[in-house]
């Protein structure tokens, strides 16, 4: 009799990856060894930068091993589709931005933030993702994943410092006490300048923009503004590497759920490659088992992870 043994699953919080027992090995390998380095320009404010986090998720989950990924802010830039000119945009424009893109793309975002906090000067919420990037890329990942939870899915005013501690304290591994003396510490305006820096050498004009580069360092990156579907990304890495990649197969969903704290119906979607109702469907069965509890929002739902 043949016994199928399920696999099991290694999550790393400061690498921000999951991945099957069997190929923790190679993401375990230095970022010096990964064949692809991805520069992601992203505005915290940007709806359209938010709507790129499930393909973000599903691309950590499925080549984390072949990746070295950096994220850049880049606020202040040109949008892509006009929706993330911060603060030269009128109230009414962003709100509208923020109520379409949520429209178009599934993700939750509620507009009405512009309508009940003034968020025109955003440079405060810049600084605190720096300051905790401080902390190591995987504190600095999941501080801004709360900032953007705080600012899209709860409309609270990341322009106020206490919003910001507020969100330090729900990050797992951050020391807020030093967070709090780095907000405006010369080493992050340092980092803040560094960003700028990178930035300009890559003539980055909107957000979102991702730039690709591969094992040869005398070849160009290849740079791509604005969203598209999850093929695009997959054939570029393909395209960019002579090696035949192979994906990380997806972890459970339960896990999933319970590594990011708090996701998305449309990101457990794209994840798991399904319809909107589907990936609501196989939630609830979760939230029947009492492994997630759902939260409404507005254009959406979004689970919490109660293990």
């Amino acid at each position: 009799m043949t016994i199928n043994q399920q696999p099991t699953y290694v999550c790393d919080e400061e690498k921000d990856y999951c991945c099957p027992t069997e190929a923790s090995d190679v993401y375990n390998n230095n970022d010096e060894q990964k064949l692809l380095e991805m520069y992601v320009f992203i505005d915290p404010l940007c709806p359209e930068c938010w709507a790129l986090e499930p393909i973000m998720k599903k691309m950590k989950m499925e080549y984390g091993r072949y990746l070295a990924i950096t994220p850049v802010l880049a606020n202040d830039l040109n949008s892509f589709d006009s929706s993330c000119r911060s603060g030269r945009s009128l109230t009414k424009d962003m709100a509208k931005a923020y109520h379409e893109t949520a429209c178009r793309t599934g993700m939750p975002c509620d507009g009405d933030v512009w309508h009940e906090n003034s968020l025109s000067t955003p440079e405060t919420a810049i600084s605190a993702i720096k300051a905790a990037e401080l902390q190591g890329k995987g504190v600095g990942t999941r501080y801004m994943r709360r900032v953007r939870e705080a600012l899209f899915l709860h409309k609270e005013n990341i322009a106020e410092e206490e919003v910001l501690i507020n969100c330090a304290f729900r990050v797992k591994g951050m020391d807020v006490r030093e967070f709090v003396k780095d907000l405006h510490s010369a080493t992050t305006k340092k980092a803040l300048q560094d960003d700028k820096e990178l930035v300009k050498e890559m003539n980055i004009v909107s957000a979102p923009s991702i730039v690709f580069f591969g094992e040869d360092v005398n070849e160009p990156g290849l740079k791509v503004e604005g969203m598209y579907n999850y093929s695009v990304y997959e054939e570029i890495l393909e395209d960019m590497t002579d090696k035949k990649l192979s994906k990380c197969s997806p972890v459970p969903m339960e896990e999933f759920v319970s590594f990011y704290s708090l996701v998305a119906t449309k990101e457990i979607a794209v994840v798991y490659d399904l319809k909107l109702e589907e990936a609501h469907r196989e939630m609830r069965k979760l939230q029947l088992q009492r492994k997630v509890e759902e939260i409404p929002a507005k254009h959406g739902s979004i689970w919490r992870s109660l293990y």
